[in-house]
C-alpha cells in the first residue's frame, strides 16, 4: 500500500458551497470504480474507528472519496445535519462519476451518520451501484434519538457534545471546546452535558431531539429514501448492542416492499467495536457488483451472529414459547422467587411493588444504550431490592431464540412519570453468580394519572441466542436504566435528566395477571 496517492479537491455546489474531498488512488491505471463515503467528522479520519484506512480498500483496486458534510471538516457551509444531505447527495453523486479516474461505477459506504447519506437523494437521481450503509436509520425518533420514549442521555448527549466541540473549533472557541471536552473526561456531561448543548449548540440535532422527547413535539422527521436506490444491491450491516439496529431492520422492509432483494448481516458489534472478519466481507460484496470479472459470491438473505454459540447462522423465523411472569411478592427481593412459567394461567392477580429510589438509581450495563456496550454479567445488579427478577426453570431442551422479545404487563404508579427498563439474561446451567444480559429495553411514562392502572408493552434489544438444556431465562425489571436513559422525575414539571433533587421517590406496581413474555419475528411478514 506504499504506492497508494491521494489528493484533495473541492465540489461545487449549485449554491456556491464548496464541499472539500480525499481521494485515494489505486496503484497502475485507471479507470476504477469509486467507493465513496460522506460524512460530518473530519475527511482524514475516513471513520478508521470501524473501517479500515481507504488506502486498503484503494489497494484492492477501488478509488476511495471520502468527502466532508457541508459545515464540516475542510467544507464550506453551515452544518445543518440530515435535512441538508439529499441535495448535497445527489450533486456529489453526479461529481463522483465525473472524475476521469471512475469508469462509472459507484458503490456507497460508511456507518452512522455515513449511513444515512447513502440513502437519501433528490428525486430522479441515479442510484450507486451497489450501497453498504451500517448501523443506521431513517427516523430521528425511533433510531437515533429515544428508547420507549426515553431518550438517549449517555449516547445522545455524548454525540451531540462531540459535534459541539466541531462546531468550536470551527470557530475557534477555544473555552467552549475545553469545557467540553473536560466535561465528557470526567464524565460531568452526565450532568451537565444539556446545559452545555443548549449553550453551544442549541440548532444542533442532539439538543433539539432532546426537547421534541420530552414535550412530545410533532416535529420529528422520518427520511425516505427512493424505491430505485432500495432496489440496488444492498448490503444492511447491524451489530446485536448497537442502538441503531432497529433502524437497520426498518430499511430491510422497506427495501425488500420497494422490489428489492437486501442482504441483511447481524453481527457481535457495538457502534464502535466490530467483529474481524467485516472488511473482507464488505469487500466481497462491492467486488461482487462493482468488478466484471469478480465471480459472484453467495450473500445469505440474512446471516445473524447467534449470541450463545458464537457462530453465524441462517434466520430460521421458527416459533418460541411465551412465558407469563409470576410472584408471590417477592420477586424484588429474593432473586429466586419470581418465575417465568409457559402458558401459566392464574386465578388471581398477583403484585410485585418495586420502589425507584433516584439517590441509587439502578445502573445500566451493557447492551446497546450504557456507557460499557455488549454482553455483561448482571447478577449482582439483580440482587438489589429495587429489581424485580423474574427466571424459567432449567430449559428441558434446547431452545433457540431469534426475534424482538417483547414484554407485556399492567402497571400502576404512585407518581404521574415513571421508566421501565427492563434486561433479558441467560443463566448458564452449572455456572454459579452469573447472569449473562443479552438484550435490554427501556418504557417512559410521563403525565400518567396516579395510581391508575394500565396495560404497558416494554420492546427489547432483537436477539438471536440458543438455550441449551440446564440454562434458564431471565426478565429484570427497574425503575431506572442510568445512564442510559435519564433519571425520570415522577412529574412533569422537570425534565427526565440526571439524579437532582426534584425526582422523587416512586412506587411501581407491576400487576402479572396478564402478563406475557413473547418474541416478535425480526422482519414483519
Amino acid at each position: 500500500m506504499n504506492s497508494i496517492k491521494w489528493r484533495d479537491e473541492e465540489l461545487r455546489l449549485r449554491d456556491g458551497t464548496l464541499l472539500k474531498s480525499r481521494i485515494w488512488l489505486p496503484p497502475g491505471e485507471g479507470p476504477w470504480p469509486v467507493l465513496l463515503m460522506r460524512q460530518p467528522y473530519g475527511r482524514a479520519i475516513a471513520s478508521t474507528v470501524t473501517y479500515a484506512h481507504p488506502s486498503w480498500w484503494a489497494s484492492n483496486g477501488y478509488l476511495v472519496v471520502v468527502q466532508d458534510v457541508r459545515g464540516q471538516g475542510g467544507s464550506e457551509g453551515e452544518f445543518k445535519g440530515f435535512s441538508q444531505e439529499a441535495s448535497d447527495t445527489s450533486q456529489t453523486h453526479d461529481w463522483v462519476r465525473s472524475l476521469p479516474e471512475c469508469n462509472g461505477l459507484l458503490g456507497t459506504y460508511g456507518f452512522s451518520y455515513q449511513g444515512l447519506t447513502q440513502l437519501i437523494a433528490e428525486e430522479g437521481t441515479s442510484p450507486p451501484d451497489c450501497i453498504i450503509p451500517a448501523m443506521t436509520g431513517l427516523s430521528e425518533q425511533e433510531h437515533w434519538s429515544c428508547e420507549g420514549g426515553a431518550f438517549w442521555w449517555h449516547l445522545g448527549i455524548g454525540w451531540g457534545l462531540q459535534l459541539a466541540a466541531q462546531k468550536a473549533q470551527r470557530e475557534k472557541n477555544w473555552a467552549a471546546w475545553h469545557e467540553i471536552r473536560e466535561s465528557l473526561e470526567s464524565k460531568k456531561y452526565l450532568f451537565n452535558g444539556h446545559e452545555l448543548l443548549k449553550k453551544n449548540d442549541p440548532q444542533g440535532m442532539a439538543y433539539k431531539w432532546l426537547n421534541f422527547s420530552s414535550s412530545k413535539n410533532l416535529q420529528w422527521k422520518n427520511f425516505i429514501p427512493l424505491d430505485s436506490w432500495l432496489k440496488k444491491p444492498l448490503l444492511l450491516i447491524g451489530g446485536w448492542w448497537d442502538p441503531h439496529l432497529r433502524g437497520i431492520l426498518d430499511i430491510f422492509e422497506k427495501s425488500t416492499k420497494a422490489g428489492g432483494s437486501p442482504k441483511l448481516l447481524i453481527g457481535p458489534a457495538t457502534h464502535l467495536q466490530w467483529w474481524e472478519d467485516a472488511q473482507r466481507t464488505q469487500l466481497n460484496f462491492f467486488d461482487s457488483h462493482l468488478k466484471e470479472k469478480t465471480k459472484e459470491i453467495f450473500f445469505p438473505t440474512i446471516n445473524l451472529w447467534n449470541l450463545t454459540k458464537n457462530s453465524w447462522e441462517l434466520s430460521i423465523q421458527n416459533k418460541t414459547p411465551t412465558w407469563n411472569l409470576r410472584s408471590e411478592g417477592l420477586a424484588a427481593i429474593s432473586q429466586f422467587e419470581g418465575s417465568l412459567v409457559p402458558n401459566f394461567d392464574l386465578e388471581a392477580d398477583c403484585e410485585v411493588n418495586l420502589v425507584h429510589d433516584p439517590w441509587r438509581p439502578v445502573p445500566a450495563i451493557g447492551g446497546h444504550l450504557s456507557d460499557t456496550p455488549g454482553k455483561a454479567n448482571r447478577f449482582n445488579i439483580d440482587s438489589r431490592s429495587d429489581v424485580a427478577v423474574f427466571t424459567t426453570a432449567p430449559m428441558s431442551k434446547e431452545i433457540r431464540i431469534e426475534g424482538i422479545p417483547t414484554l407485556n404487563l399492567e402497571t400502576k404508579c404512585d407518581r404521574e412519570g415513571f421508566d421501565l427498563f427492563v434486561a433479558l439474561s441467560i443463566i448458564p446451567n452449572e455456572i454459579k453468580n452469573t447472569a449473562t444480559q443479552l438484550s435490554t429495553g427501556a418504557l417512559r411514562i410521563t403525565n400518567s394519572d396516579k395510581n391508575r392502572q394500565a396495560a404497558r408493552e416494554i420492546r427489547l434489544q432483537p436477539i438471536l441466542a440458543t438455550f441449551k438444556e440446564g440454562d434458564r431465562l431471565r426478565i429484570s425489571i427497574s425503575g431506572s436504566g442510568w445512564p442510559a436513559i435519564g433519571i425520570n422525575p415522577g412529574q412533569s414539571q422537570y425534565l427526565c435528566e440526571g439524579p437532582s433533587p426534584h425526582c422523587l421517590v416512586t412506587t411501581i406496581s407491576l400487576l402479572l395477571l396478564n402478563s406475557k413474555l413473547k418474541f416478535e419475528s425480526l422482519i414483519s411478514s
